[in-house]
């Protein structure tokens, strides 16, 4: 035997004791010869990857047809082995694995191309489930050896695998992939905040693993007593899992930390429940909190109970009781149906994923993708319906039907037909008539009542609740159908509207070049389509004025365009020159000079000076997006040059960017006072993924201190970034 493949066979011994070695050695043998003259980017023998992927497979305990699929996925595409040839040589099932994962590979990335490869994903997976299960473990290999590509196809790899392999992989219940995908994935995108995280954790883990330790042996104990065989371990903790959960729940990370995670397996169902009575006499249950996943599976076959009890010194416990066969699905989720065949709904030897399985996800997949016919809506769906919750309804007729948490009978009325969507007028829950959007709760019976009316349709207020992808598209293209030209219309009138509020120059603004430069940017074809997304509420005027106003420097800028357009008046009264401001203009030292706010200048910055009409001469740094536009009125700009005197003071704007939590702000505003910098401005945004960006403009004397003031916001708890950035309003 050759011994490179010993340590994949000794995992196939383990995981699959009844596989055709031999055929998996000739797999191999066939793959070497092809791959011999190929390198990857790392210098590594190309052979080196299908071994890797196939001893990954071989880990989830995959049949002996998928390993060889595995070993022989890249010859086709890759060398001068022909598909004939291998169906020849390895007979039809692994042939057309080969050929399922070839196709993938195929396709051209891009946004649109990227939805057409997860199409096709939804395709191949619903002709054998196999081909994802090998595709999915040659993107987690292909990840661990990522650091080899330029960056910003690392970047691109990394986003496809949170948005669509990782959601695939916990679909398919392969959780082990899914974690390991999500996390290297999230270091590859984000590593400051992956690197702040993985500080905070590894500060909390001595006093964290005492406290787990004490739980898990008096649960342990507590088991013995009541004679029940049982493993008892602590849960690990992901970096991604953790940063999600500061998103979803919206807690600091200590919140989330100080939760700790056992696992409890035990040999039968019977034992899962003792084992929960057990623990449960012992320490009291969070009402709410308890999930019984063993009478109701979820999606992907996970089955499992779910408790958290108020443990030790009131911390709370969070428990998973399962048999040692619902653990071994629940990490490798539909590649562990071949150890477990006799099972309901493990696939037939084909692989085909029988009827009436768990699978019937992908059923519902590719409905959707018959009706949806712009790939980027298809993916959007997708993106949507992996990344929430289910709730399970019912028909008057007892028909079960799944829908995202949160759902609404608008979201039913669309799941039972598009027409049912289209006019329903009313719903009764239970029995009793609710509004449209009230939220459905697990179990409800739905009754959806429709209009007879030829002009019926949907409401615009629906798009605010709706949850699945569905009902959200179906809306969405019912009202584009409708006029067009009069959500142009009100789009125009909008945003002119927001304008004049803020009294911006309108005529400048809202010039042809200034407004197709923002619609590309927010990925519209011309205006028009930006007018109309404004009209149809896909987008606020306020947002739109918002970013023009950023796109020519802020609304300082505007201002300053508004001055330098008027006509030239007389400089009214100011008979200072340049010293307060640390510059002087060559050739006159006696000129009015201003430090712009659009860029902030300091000394060692590269200056010029813009002669304004009636505002002296305004100083700009160099690279500042607004020189390119004075550029154009050369005879106006001046030479200048620093000349700080004692009195002189800077105007410094920097951005900090931390993972969100309690006294964040006043634990920044508080380092930068100790460092003697007198605070002028400070703003906070939250996004949706916990990132706090705080920006703050302060005046400083010396502008060489900048450097500590930036180290010592950086060592506060959370921050996983800080730089000067080009101005207060940039």
């Amino acid at each position: 035997m050759n011994p490179v493949l010993e340590p994949l066979f000794r995992t196939v011994r383990a995981t699959h004791p009844k596989a055709d070695l031999r055929l998996i050695e000739r797999a191999y043998d066939v793959a070497a010869y092809h791959h011999r003259d190929q390198k990857r980017k790392s210098g590594d023998p190309y052979i080196t990857h299908p071994l890797a992927v196939a001893t990954i497979l071989a880990e989830l305990g995959t049949d002996d047809e998928t390993l060889c699929a595995a070993l022989l996925h890249d010859t086709v595409e890759d060398t001068a082995y022909s598909l004939d040839e291998l169906r020849a040589d390895f007979g039809d099932t692994i042939g057309s694995l080969v050929d399922g994962v070839t196709k993938l590979d195929k396709v051209k990335f891009g946004d649109a191309a990227q939805a057409e490869t997860v199409r096709k994903m939804v395709v191949a997976m619903s002709r054998d489930i196999r081909v994802l299960i090998i595709k999915l473990a040659d993107r987690l290999h292909n990840m661990r050896t990522m650091r080899y590509l330029p960056e910003h196809k690392r970047h691109q790899k990394s986003r496809e695998v949170l948005e669509i392999f990782a959601p695939l992989a916990h679909r398919l219940g392969m959780n082990t992939i899914k974690w390991e995908l999500e996390d290297l994935a999230f270091a590859m995108l984000y590593p400051k905040r992956y690197d702040e995280i993985a500080r905070m954790v590894s500060e909390r883990a001595p006093r964290r693993d005492l406290f787990l330790q004490e739980v898990i042996e008096k649960v342990h104990g507590d088991l013995r007593e009541a004679k029940i065989r049982a493993v008892v371990k602590g849960r690990p903790k992901h970096y991604y899992s953790v940063y999600q959960k500061m998103i979803a729940r919206d807690v600091a990370f200590d919140d989330i930390y100080d939760l700790v995670g056992i696992r409890v397996l035990v040999d039968s169902v019977r034992d899962c429940y003792a084992a929960l009575g057990t623990i449960h006499a012992r320490w009291n249950p969070v009402p709410g909190r308890f999930k019984d996943y063993i009478a109701m599976p979820k999606f992907n076959m996970y089955q499992s109970l779910h408790t958290t009890v108020i443990g030790p010194e009131g911390k709370p416990v969070e428990l998973q009781i399962r048999t040692h066969a619902m653990h071994h699905r629940a990490e490798y989720g539909v590649a562990a149906h071949w150890k477990y065949k006799e099972e309901v709904g493990a696939p037939g030897p084909t692989g085909k994923v029988k009827p009436g399985s768990d699978m019937a996800w992908l059923r519902q997949l590719l409905d959707w993708q018959k009706e949806t016919s712009d790939p980027g809506e298809f993916l959007e769906s997708l993106r949507f319906d992996l990344s929430v919750s289910e709730v399970y309804v019912f028909t008057p007729k007892g028909q079960v039907i799944a829908l995202p948490e949160g759902a609404t009978p608008v979201d039913f009325a669309y799941a039972v037909h598009t027409e049912v969507g289209h006019r329903c007028i009313g719903a009764r829950v239970n029995g009793r008539l609710v509004p449209l959007e009230s939220r459905l709760g697990n179990g409800d019976t739905v009754e959806i009542f429709t209009s007879k009316s030829p002009d019926a349709g949907p409401s615009r207020d629906w798009l605010k609740f709706v949850k699945s992808g569905r009902a959200r598209n179906k809306i969405r293209q019912w009202f584009s159908k409708e006029r067009r030209e009069t959500a142009i219309e009100a789009g125009k009138e909008a945003i002119g509207r927001a304008m004049r509020k803020q009294g911006l120059p309108l005529q400048r603004l809202m010039s042809g070049e200034a407004l197709l430069a923002l619609a590309r940017d927010l990925r519209y074809p011309d205006v028009s389509a930006l007018y109309a997304a404004v009209g149809e509420g896909h987008i606020a005027a306020q947002a739109v004025v918002q970013k023009l106003v950023a796109s020519i420097g802020g609304v300082d800028s505007a201002e300053e365009d508004i001055a330098e357009t008027s006509l030239p008046t007389r400089l009214r009264g100011r008979p200072r020159g340049g010293g307060g401001a640390g510059v002087v203009v060559a050739g006159d030292a006696d000129v009015w000079v201003r430090l712009s706010k659009c860029c902030t200048p300091v000394p060692g910055d590269e200056i010029v000076g813009f002669v304004t009409r009636g505002h002296g001469v305004s100083v700009h740094r160099a690279d500042c997006t607004n020189v390119q536009q004075l550029k154009s009125q050369p005879d106006r700009l001046v030479e200048v040059s620093w000349s700080p005197s004692d009195d002189s003071v800077f105007l410094v704007a920097i951005q900090v960017e931390a993972l969100d939590r309690p006294r964040l702000l006043s634990d920044v505003t508080r380092t930068l006072s100790d460092q003697h910098v007198n605070i002028l401005s400070a703003s906070v945004t939250t996004s949706r993924d916990r990132v706090a960006i705080s920006k703050f403009t302060f005046e400083m004397g010396d502008p060489k201190h900048l450097g500590h003031v930036l180290k010592a916001v950086r060592s506060i708890q959370g921050v996983f970034d800080v730089y000067r950035v080009s101005g207060a309003g940039s």
